[in-house]
Formats: C-alpha cells, sequence, structure tokens
C-alpha cells in the first residue's frame, strides 16, 4: 500500500491558515480503456464532439453559450497555481475545439495568491480573471465565503462525474493530485516507503539526516491542508512526526522542495504534490524516486471556478467544462496532474485517481473536502508541528 500527499506553492505573505480540510471517504472509481495519439480522438474516448459543438448529453441552450464565446473576443484570463507544462495539452485540445479562441493567459501564483490577487484588483479598477484554478482548499472556502466572488454555474458535465467532483457550490474538481515522498535516490541506502519508514530510516542516523528532510510549511493553505488531513486520518502518526519534524525544515513550495533534493541540500521530502514531482523524477535519469505513502495517502484536489465578473464568461464556461469532459481529463493527465473520470486510463505517462486507488488500496487512500477548521483547531495543530521543527 501507499499513500499520497499534496503540494502547492504557497509562500505568499498572509495571515494564518483558517480554513482545513475535512475527510472524505475514498471514492473507487472503475477504470475504462481510452489510450491513443494526441493528435485526434482516441480509441475508446465516448464524449469527443465534433469541433465548436457541445455533446448530446448537453442541454439545448448550451448553444448560446458558444454563441455567446464566438463573441468575446477569443480571449481568456487564467489566475492559477498550475506549471504551464500542466496546462499544454489542455490549451491545445480546447483550442482544438474551440479555434476562436486564440489567446489564453495563464499565470503561476502562488495557492493563495490567487485569490489575494483578485480580491486586489476588484477593489481597485477590476480584475481581468476568468478562471480561478488552485488547490489551496483553505483559501478556496473564504474566498468563496465573500460576496460576488464566483459566477453560479452548474457544469453539465456533472451528471458524468462522481460526486467528489463538486468541491462546493460553483467549485469543481479540475484534478485530484496524490502527495507523496520523494527522495534523492542516489544518496539515500534506504528507500522509504511512507512516513513511519521513513521516520525508521532517520531515527537510525540522525547526525545524517539532521537539516536534510523537508515539509510543506503548515503556516501556509496548502502545507496545512495536506498535514491535518493526514494527522486526523492517522493520529497515531505524530510517533513518526516526532522522530522526522526536529531533523526537517520546512519550505513554502514544491519547486524548492525538488530543487534542494535534486540538489542534494535534502536528502527527503514528504507531503510533496505528484503534480510537479512526476515529471522532475522523470527527467532526473534516476537520481530521484517517488513513493506514496504506504501509511496513507492525501488526495487534494485542484479546484477550478469562474470568477463572478469574469470579462469572458461565456469562455469560461466553455473551458470549464472542457476540463471537467473526458477529452478535457485525457488532456489534464496528459499534462502531469491526475485525472479522476471514467474512461482515462493510466498509460504513456498519464496518472489516474483510478491508478492510485489500485496501488493503495481504497482504505488508505485520504481525500480531502473543501471545509473550514476552527481557528483553535488550527492554532493548536501549527503550534505542535512548528514546536517538533524548532521554530
Amino acid at each position: 500500500m501507499n499513500a499520497v500527499s499534496l503540494d502547492i506553492r504557497s509562500g505568499v505573505r498572509r495571515r494564518p491558515a483558517r480554513v482545513a480540510l475535512a475527510l472524505g471517504a475514498a471514492a473507487s472509481l472503475t477504470i475504462m480503456a481510452a489510450c491513443g495519439s494526441a493528435d485526434g480522438p482516441e480509441p475508446g474516448a465516448t464524449n469527443v464532439v465534433k469541433t465548436g459543438e457541445a455533446p448530446a448529453y448537453y442541454p439545448a441552450d448550451y448553444a448560446d453559450v458558444i454563441a455567446a464565446s464566438k463573441a468575446e473576443g477569443g480571449e481568456l484570463t487564467i489566475y492559477s497555481n498550475t506549471d504551464q507544462e500542466n496546462w499544454d495539452p489542455i490549451f491545445r485540445d480546447f483550442k482544438k475545439k474551440y479555434p476562436w479562441v486564440t489567446k489564453i493567459s495563464a499565470n503561476n501564483l502562488d495557492s493563495d495568491e490567487v485569490f489575494q490577487k483578485v480580491l486586489s484588483e476588484q477593489a481597485t479598477s477590476g480584475s481581468p480573471a476568468d478562471v480561478l484554478v488552485s488547490n489551496a482548499a483553505q483559501a478556496w472556502a473564504d474566498f468563496a465565503e465573500r460576496p460576488d466572488t464566483l459566477l453560479e454555474y452548474t457544469s453539465p458535465e456533472v451528471q458524468k462525474l462522481p460526486k467528489v467532483a463538486t468541491l462546493m457550490p460553483n467549485v469543481y474538481a479540475m484534478s485530484t493530485d496524490p502527495m507523496s515522498i520523494v527522495y534523492n535516490a542516489s544518496l539515500m541506502k534506504d528507500k522509504p516507503t511512507g512516513l513511519k519508514s521513513l521516520a525508521d530510516i532517520v531515527s537510525k542516523d540522525p547526525n545524517t539526516y539532521k537539516g536534510k528532510i523537508t515539509t510543506r510549511d503548515v503556516n501556509g493553505a496548502f502545507g496545512f491542508t495536506v498535514s491535518h488531513a493526514f494527522t486526523e486520518a492517522r493520529p497515531d502518526s505524530w510517533t513518526s512526526l516526532e522522530k522526522i519534524l526536529p531533523l526537517g525544515k520546512a519550505e513554502t513550495s514544491s519547486g524548492t522542495q525538488l530543487e534542494k533534493i535534486t540538489a542534494g541540500e535534502y536528502l527527503a521530502g514528504f507531503f510533496v504534490s505528484a503534480a510537479p514531482a512526476y515529471p522532475k523524477v522523470e527527467q532526473s535519469g534516476g537520481l530521484l524516486g517517488i513513493t506514496f505513502l504506504d501509511d496513507g495517502t492525501v488526495v487534494l484536489p485542484r479546484g477550478i471556478g469562474i470568477a463572478a465578473k469574469a470579462p469572458h464568461t461565456a469562455t469560461a464556461k466553455l473551458f470549464t467544462d472542457f476540463v471537467l469532459s473526458e477529452e478535457g481529463q485525457r488532456a489534464v493527465a496528459e499534462g502531469g496532474l491526475t485525472s479522476y473520470r471514467e474512461g482515462i486510463e493510466a498509460t504513456d505517462g498519464r496518472h489516474t485517481y483510478q491508478e492510485l486507488v489500485k496501488k493503495v488500496g481504497e482504505d488508505n487512500v485520504i481525500n480531502v473536502e473543501y471545509t473550514k477548521v476552527p481557528e483553535d483547531e488550527v492554532k493548536a495543530f501549527t503550534t505542535r508541528w512548528d514546536g517538533l521543527l524548532g521554530r
């Protein structure tokens, strides 16, 4: 069995995290064969439709959304914490489907900064953001509570998706990315398989691992969410954390963690998002290793929603529906994120939620919901965690 932990960039200045992720029941999904080239419909693809058209199960008035999009000037602006390499196949296939959309702008912000930037812009001259994408669950919950932040929109794809697709009203899961342990395979003789395994390894030789283990900063939305979710599901894990954290250091982004593990500054990192880790491991030539935790796999959804005052509302709807569709989920997986819709096969470098369940076991997956945690619980958790880190 293995367990996954998600990692996101949350290095912006912010007040202490207020919202936490509650644990949801693991959802088991069936894998259906669907593989082929990126240049056309894949064998087994069931929801591929002609360019500029909607699937047959969409409402008849969806034609009005398509027509409105054509009148919006062919632009779309996305505020996200997602790397360009993750976006590339999604944008490629979306433009093929809706060829009048010729300009898509997507920045790569810290996970909380996605919302901070929109709120700041809306307070002044207005924001150009059409679509918001982030897996900062606490920040999503705070943002959604404010008036006039999210467009009320029910995607017609919901009927084809599992319940885990709807994270909160008007916010859907673009991907379901697992957390991992990433380690420098050339420098670590023993390969960790989970948190307890890592604790056993470092406790045998604490001098070697002093300052050489990295985890996410729990004072940021991402770090708090995945760490709190894991300990809530596995309360006995504090025994392992008491051995690991005194030797560790916190980082605010997965990119920094991966760079320093590759360079040997760190020997291993836990609760590293598999989304940025997968390509780095593949490109490392065997230098990096990755494993899902065999004592609990945290899966953190990457939320997508439409800004209430989106300048290109119709195109934003097309894009949201596309990433939730079978075509879109195939592109999501191709870009290195973890798809969850039935009909996507884990092959040719693609990764799926179904693949994860098969690897670690349904009972070993810790799904997370976008809900709040009381302030006193947040403070108690971060104080205990940071105390073990010596902060």
